[in-house]
């Protein structure tokens, strides 16, 4: 029998759905932590990005749709461009945070393969490894694309071990946290994701619309609010 995730759909899917849903946190969460002045605010919200994720790999599989994760997520934060009339760039370093952890969880999850379904070493590590190869990509590459303040504070001899030990290692422990976390979800929503769209197809998709519609409304609402 097919399991979830095995039909282009259902990947199509579950891609809109969790990324919509990781677009809000960063959002949501994030503006709210960036208002009360939480530190760490950059490195959870990669942790819950991991663990976003490792839900659809769990469901899927497979590595490729984690990169359709974070474009979906991605596309969700630029909507402060209209809305907001900013340009492009004003999102370009926190988007390409997002992208980054896509793209290296993306890598490491194929590099386990069928590990991850058998043993919890191997999702502790392919996450921790997830996290500490984007932080160490969005070092180099942020510094050069739009980097802010505190990013640029680490431009100088010995910033990037400096960078490393204050948000490189944390970004990847939480990854490393967050990916089984999310792992065992994944694994405990698959049955139930299975039999609604198998028994019920009708409400499988359209309560995937309705997440998906809500994630973006109130991704909206939340930029227009100014989080």
């Amino acid at each position: 029998m097919e399991s979830p995730g095995t039909r282009w759909r259902d990947v199509l899917v579950i891609m809109l759905v969790l990324g919509s849903v990781w677009g809000l946190v960063e959002i949501g969460l994030g503006g709210a932590m960036k208002s009360a002045s939480i530190p760490y605010k950059g490195d959870l919200l990669t942790g819950l990005g991991i663990g976003t994720m490792a839900v659809a790999v769990a469901l899927t599989r497979r590595a490729l749709p984690l990169i359709g994760i974070a474009v979906v997520a991605v596309a969700l934060k630029q909507l402060a461009v209209p809305i907001l009339h900013l340009a492009f760039m004003c999102k370009a370093n926190s988007c390409l945070a997002v992208a980054l952890a896509g793209g290296s969880l993306a890598g490491t999850t194929a590099v386990a393969g069928r590990r991850l379904e058998r043993k919890l070493l191997p999702r502790i590590l392919t996450g921790f490894s997830a996290g500490l190869i984007s932080s160490v990509a969005f070092y180099w590459v942020g510094m050069r694309l739009a980097p802010c303040k505190y990013l640029l504070s680490f431009n100088r001899p010995g910033g990037f071990v400096a960078f490393l030990g204050a948000e490189g290692l944390i970004w990847a422990a939480l990854s490393g946290i967050f990916f089984p976390a999310g792992y065992r979800l994944g694994l405990g929503m698959k049955s139930n994701v299975y039999a609604l769209r198998t028994r019920r197809p009708v409400l499988y998709y359209a309560a995937s619309a309705a997440i998906i519609t809500v994630a973006w409304v109130a991704g909206g609402l939340a930029i227009a609010a100014g989080l």
